[in-house]
């Protein structure tokens, strides 16, 4: 009669929807700080030596993913700028007061604005902390997964600790001492020989 054998019980697994999301969550938080940081370095800059210049609507969002663009002239050249925060009811070929950094003329807004493209700075104050705050329910639900399954499994680090000292140390602590001790012995019973 052959006998029954139990198989392990199996750890369970972990989705891996848990590893993606705190990778993109990673991503989106900082290139959302990244994106915030630029709009408020920008803005610095046009808000230390701004230079006001006239521009002219050339192209307003139709959906689809299309932004407004405004054509401007700066120091002689011509530059575009899009997605500017236009007014309701503005239309191709109306004049927009603008604003642009005196050594950067690429660096524009709305005249009174703060930011080139404040919409941006928004998103980032929202994202950011969802965005973290994801990333770290993420990582402490792995972290709480990889615990659980290193204490089933018995790889945890105190086990790991226990079975390396028990390895390294067949016939315990006292086996290693008492060469030591032997050899100190040897050696004061040898000094009081001499005497």
């Amino acid at each position: 009669m052959r006998s029954a054998t139990v198989p392990p019980p199996r750890s369970p697994r972990l989705g891996r929807g848990w590893y993606l999301t705190a990778v993109l969550s990673a991503v989106l938080a900082v290139g959302m700080c990244l994106l915030g940081w630029r709009q408020a370095e920008q803005a610095d800059r046009i808000g230390a030596h701004p230079v006001r210049v006239d521009g002219v609507v050339t192209q307003l969002p139709t959906g689809g993913g299309s932004y407004s663009t405004v054509s401007y002239r700066a120091a002689g050249q011509p530059h575009t700028a899009a997605a500017l925060p236009l007014a309701d009811g503005t239309k191709v070929g109306d004049a927009v007061c603008l604003e642009h950094a005196a050594d950067d003329p690429g660096a524009v807004r709305i005249c009174g604005d703060t930011y080139p493209q404040p919409v941006g700075v928004g998103l980032a104050r929202i994202s950011v902390p969802v965005a973290g705050l994801l990333f770290l329910v993420c990582v402490l639900r792995i972290r709480r997964h990889r615990r659980a399954v290193a204490i089933r499994t018995g790889q945890g680090r105190f086990a790991t600790t226990v079975a390396l000292a028990a390895g390294a140390l067949p016939d315990g602590m006292p086996a290693i001492t008492q060469g030591k001790r032997s050899r100190r012995k040897r050696r004061a019973g040898g000094r009081r020989g001499l005497h």
